[in-house]
C-alpha cells in the first residue's frame, strides 16, 4: 500500500499541496466497449428493495479512432451508462451516443471533428474551401450529464446541441439546437429546476457587437407530445465587461426567486478560438485563467428578468458546482465549491492522466485544491446604506459584505469544512437532496474527495456543525454521489447515496456502491463484469 502524505501550503490565498507516490489511474481513462443489452450484476450486501427506477450516467468512454487520438479528458466520446435497479437486484447497459462527431470519426476511423483540446487534421480528399467550412464545425459530442427538460432526459455538453435520449434503452433519439428556439450559442450542462418543472439555464451569445450572457426559462409542459425546448425564452441578457473575452462557467447559483451568475477570471479569448485552426490550436489554448480580475456575482430576479444594479465582488476564484443557494432573512445564502485558482481546466490532458510516479505527483500538486464556501449576498443595498460596515448581521456567519461604492458590494466567504478536509484533498462534484432541499435552508450534502487526479473518496459534508463522513478504500475510485430519498422520507438524509465505483488495477470489478445516507455505512454493491472508465455526471429517474 503507497502511503501519501498531503501537506497544506497556503501561498497567496491558493490552497496546493505536497503529495508523493500517488498510484497510477490511467486504466480509468481507455477506451471501452458499449455493452447495449442490460447485463446481470452481481449484489453484495443488500440493495434496498425500495429503490426502483434507472441510475443514469454519462462521461467520455473512446478515447481515439483508428491511429488518432483525443488530446483531452473532455474530449472522449460519450457513454451513456444506465444501471436499473428493481427489487434489490440491478442490471447494466451502456451505449456510445450516436452523435454526428461519433458517427464520422467512426466512418473514417480517425478523429475528423476537433474537440475541446483535439484539432482535427483537414480530410486530404477535400479541396480547399471545403477544408475552410470545416473549421467552423460545432461539437455534437455530449459527454458531461444527464439533463431533464418537460420530462424528456438529454445528454447535455456546453455546445448549443443536446441530444434526446430513450432512459430504457439509452438510444439516441434527436438533437436538439438550442439556437433553433432562442438566440444563444450554447448552454451549460446544469440547468436548475424549480417543483413546477419550469427549468432555467444560462448561455452565451456572439453577435457582431460581442459576447453576451443570457438567463434562459425553458416552461414546464408540452404543447405537443414531440414538443423540445419550444417556449424558451430569454428572461435576462447580461453584457460582457470585455465583449471578446467573455467569461467561462459551468454552472450557476438559484435561489427561490433568484439566478445567480458567477462572472469568474476564468476568460474565453473569442479571437483565439476562431482563429484556432487556421493556427493549429485546439479549442483550449483559447482558455486562460487572468488573476487580475475579480470575481462579480450578477443578481437576475427570475420573475421579472430584471437585473439588480447591485454587483457584488469578491477575489479572484474559480469555481465549477454550486452545492445550495437559498434565501433567508433578507440575504442570499450561496455555497458553492471553490479554489483560488484557476488553471485546471487545461491540465486534464489525457497525457498527464495517463503519467505514473513523479510525473503524476507534479501534475496533481501544481493544481489548487477545491473546497466549499458560502458567500452571503445582502438583498437589501441602497443610497443611504453605508460604506465600510460589514452588512452581513447573520449570528455566527465569519462571511462578510461590505458596501465599497455606489452599487458595490465586497463581499468574503464562510468556510463550510474544518481542517480535516485538507487530508482528503479538498472536494468536488457536490450534490444535495435536490428535490425537497434545493432553494431552501438544507444541512447536508454529498462529495467526491480529490486525494487524486479524480475523487478517490466520498463525503458526506454537515454545513452546520462542519463535519465529515467519509466512505474509502485503497485503489477505488468513486464517481460523483447522487442522493435518492426513502419513500415517505421525513428528514433531509432519510435516503441513499449512489455512486459508481472503478477500480483501474482489477479487470473487469466495477460497481455501483450503495450508502445508508445517514450514517454513511455500505448497504450493498452490484458488480459490473465490464470494465468502465471514469465519468462525469448522472441522474436518478425514480419509479420505472
Amino acid at each position: 500500500m503507497v502511503n501519501i502524505t498531503i501537506i497544506k501550503k497556503k501561498k497567496d490565498n491558493q490552497y496546493f499541496t505536497d503529495v508523493h507516490g500517488l498510484p497510477s489511474i490511467e486504466k480509468l481513462v481507455c477506451s471501452v466497449d458499449e455493452t447495449p443489452q442490460p447485463i446481470t450484476t452481481k449484489i453484495r450486501g443488500t440493495i434496498p428493495s425500495w429503490i426502483h427506477g434507472n441510475f443514469l450516467r454519462n462521461g467520455p468512454g473512446k478515447f481515439e479512432f483508428g491511429n488518432t487520438q483525443f488530446n483531452h479528458w473532455f474530449d472522449g466520446m460519450a457513454l451513456m451508462h444506465q444501471y436499473r435497479i428493481e427489487g434489490g437486484k440491478v442490471t447494466y447497459m451502456s451505449r456510445f451516443l450516436n452523435s454526428d462527431c461519433y458517427k464520422a470519426n467512426a466512418e473514417n476511423n480517425r478523429i475528423v471533428v476537433s474537440e475541446f483540446g483535439t484539432l482535427a487534421m483537414p480530410d486530404p480528399c477535400k479541396n480547399f474551401f471545403q477544408r475552410f467550412l470545416s473549421r467552423f464545425e460545432m461539437q455534437h459530442n455530449a459527454s458531461v450529464s444527464f439533463v431533464e427538460y418537460k420530462g424528456d432526459y438529454y445528454v447535455s455538453t456546453e455546445t448549443n446541441y443536446m441530444h434526446r435520449i430513450d432512459p430504457e434503452t439509452l438510444e439516441t433519439k434527436q438533437k436538439v439546437d438550442w439556437s433553433k428556439f432562442i438566440a444563444v450559442n450554447g448552454a451549460t450542462a446544469h440547468p436548475h429546476t424549480d417543483p413546477d418543472g419550469t427549468t432555467y439555464n444560462m448561455g452565451n451569445s456572439y453577435t457582431s457587437k460581442g459576447a453576451s450572457y443570457n438567463i434562459i426559462k425553458v416552461p414546464p409542459e408540452k404543447i405537443n407530445p414531440e414538443d423540445t425546448l419550444e417556449g424558451a425564452t430569454v428572461i435576462c441578457t447580461i453584457p460582457c465587461e470585455d465583449k471578446t473575452k467573455p467569461s467561462y462557467y459551468h454552472s450557476f447559483a438559484m435561489s427561490e426567486n433568484y439566478v445567480v451568475f458567477i462572472e469568474q477570471p476564468i476568460k474565453l479569448d473569442l479571437l483565439k478560438i476562431v482563429t484556432g485552426k487556421l493556427r493549429g490550436k485546439g479549442i483550449s489554448d483559447g482558455v486562460y485563467w487572468d488573476p487580475k480580475l475579480q470575481t462579480v456575482f450578477h443578481l437576475i430576479n427570475k420573475h421579472t428578468g430584471r437585473l439588480s444594479p447591485i454587483k457584488y465582488y469578491a477575489n479572484p476564484l474559480s469555481t465549477f458546482h454550486q452545492i445550495n443557494c437559498y434565501e433567508e432573512n433578507g440575504f442570499i445564502i450561496m455555497d458553492m465549491c471553490c479554489s483560488d485558482d484557476g488553471k485546471a481546466i487545461n491540465n486534464f490532458l489525457l497525457q498527464n492522466l495517463r503519467k505514473s510516479g513523479d510525473a503524476l505527483d507534479e501534475v496533481y500538486n501544481t493544481i489548487c485544491r477545491i473546497f466549499p464556501r458560502r458567500f452571503v449576498l445582502p438583498l437589501v443595498v441602497g443610497k443611504d446604506t453605508p460604506c465600510g460596515q460589514n452588512l452581513n448581521t447573520r449570528p455566527d456567519s465569519p462571511a462578510t459584505a461590505t458596501k465599497t461604492g455606489e452599487n458595490k458590494v465586497y463581499c468574503t466567504h464562510e468556510d463550510l469544512h474544518g481542517g480535516d478536509l485538507h487530508e482528503y484533498g479538498g472536494l468536488e462534484f457536490p450534490q444535495i437532496n435536490y428535490k425537497m432541499y434545493n432553494t431552501h435552508p438544507y444541512r447536508y450534502f454529498y462529495a467526491c474527495g480529490f486525494r487524486h487526479l479524480v475523487g478517490d473518496s466520498l463525503i458526506k459534508m454537515d454545513v452546520q456543525d462542519k463535519h465529515m463522513k467519509i466512505w474509502q478504500q485503497p485503489g477505488y475510485y468513486p464517481s460523483e454521489p447522487v442522493f435518492v430519498p426513502s419513500p415517505n422520507a421525513v428528514e433531509e438524509d432519510d435516503g441513499v447515496v449512489l455512486s459508481v465505483v472503478i477500480t483501474p488495477n482489477k479487470d473487469k470489478s466495477t460497481f455501483l456502491l450503495v450508502l445508508d445516507a445517514k450514517d454513511f455505512e455500505e448497504l450493498g454493491r452490484a458488480e459490473v463484469p465490464v470494465n468502465i472508465p471514469y465519468g462525469f455526471h448522472g441522474a436518478f429517474q425514480a419509479g420505472i
